[in-house]
């Protein structure tokens, strides 16, 4: 794997962002000056948690740069990721006379990536905005790729849109800040690219297991990189989800109705290696995977401290199935199903029926018995 720091996203073979990967904010300051915020008002969107943790390092850097550093904090947690949070940041943002050539910082997880690149998308018909990742999940996935948006009644990312960030900046530090289920809930999305995309990442990734888990800077620094890499390498070909970036929804379309059924009580990463069981089960099913691959992944996946079944008498199958058919991927009464081809190899398929995913989710239901 490559020892760069540096991921170029292009569209139309034209750079439009850059990822920077950096064990510290010392290369940010370059950044900025790229950015040019002089005469510039910002405003750091943030959550209570991360606040405490990492707001005044960023606050102390960007007062270098910009003309007036602003800050909004929220509620920590899915549950503040709604249109009355975004209207509150709105409000900030008017009070604070920002206007189209001002920016936004997102300094945080997923719930803060996803609603400040959604407010930046909205606010004045879109201002530009920086996202600084502090979760392993929002540093190798949700940071990434313009895809934007908030929760609505519990239908996960039901309003959003495609607003591409200024920068994604990943200072590598803030992962050392995180207690061991956060880590670890990143890791669904990271094992989740080598299973779709990386059959030799995907054995780096089991071979590599303690290191990584130790959270050893420079296997680290290679697994965030590879995993950037691998999220680049889909967005670009396809950056509106109209064909093979629905790839990196394997796991999803169980995991976020295992989400939204069980009130977000499970992280986004433990739901989706629920749901990557239950995909990896189907494509066993039809006969893509051997029981041995099939077990493999399953052991892969609890091998980093994440769930393959869902808790004990949680859930009904019935809620959960249910739940598949509301999600964002249905279209009209077929689901764009993600089946691995192969270990390494994802494919699409919409031929996959309401009877096939009720029993993969028997059997995330059941296989703690087994």
């Amino acid at each position: 794997m490559s020892n760069s720091n540096r991921i170029t996203i292009k569209k139309d073979n034209e750079p439009i962002y850059d990822i920077v990967i950096a064990k510290d904010y010392s290369l940010l300051h370059e950044e900025l000056k790229a950015l040019n915020l002089t005469g510039r008002k910002v405003c750091i969107v943030t959550d209570s948690t991360v606040s405490g943790l990492h707001l005044s390092s960023l606050l102390e850097i960007l007062k270098d740069y910009a003309k007036v550093v602003e800050t909004f904090t929220f509620a920590a947690g899915e549950k503040s990721k709604t249109l009355s949070t975004v209207e509150k940041l709105y409000e900030k943002l008017i009070l604070s006379k920002f206007d189209r050539n001002d920016m936004l910082f997102a300094l945080g997880g997923g719930v803060v990536g996803d609603l400040t690149g959604y407010a930046a998308a909205t606010y004045l018909r879109g201002i530009s905005f920086v996202q600084i990742p502090t979760t392993l999940l929002a540093c190798v996935d949700s940071s990434i790729g313009g895809k934007t948006g908030v929760d609505f009644n519990a239908y996960k990312n039901m309003v959003g849109a495609f607003h591409q960030p200024k920068l994604v900046y990943i200072n590598l530090a803030h992962l050392y800040t995180l207690d061991d289920r956060q880590f670890v809930n990143g890791m669904g999305e990271v094992i989740k690219h080598g299973l779709i995309k990386d059959v030799e990442y995907y054995r780096e990734l089991k071979d590599n297991r303690s290191l990584i888990l130790k959270r050893e800077p420079e296997a680290l620094r290679k697994m965030v990189f590879r995993s950037c890499e691998i999220k680049q390498e889909v967005v670009e070909v396809d950056p509106t989800e109209k064909g093979v970036r629905a790839l990196l929804n394997f796991g999803h379309t169980i995991g976020h109705s295992v989400e939204r059924c069980m009130d977000f009580k499970l992280l986004h990463g433990e739901c989706v290696s629920i749901g990557m069981a239950g995909s990896a089960y189907l494509s066993y099913q039809r006969g893509s995977l051997t029981m041995e691959e099939f077990k493999e992944i399953e052991e892969v996946i609890s091998s980093y401290q994440l769930p393959v079944a869902l808790p004990e008498n949680c859930l009904s199958a019935e809620g959960i199935l249910e739940a598949v058919f509301h999600d964002k991927k249905v279209d009209g009464d077929k689901i764009k199903f993600i089946l691995l081809k192969e270990v390494g190899e994802a494919v699409m398929d919409s031929t996959v029926t309401g009877e096939e995913i009720r029993k993969a989710i028997d059997y995330i239901m059941k296989s703690k018995n087994k």
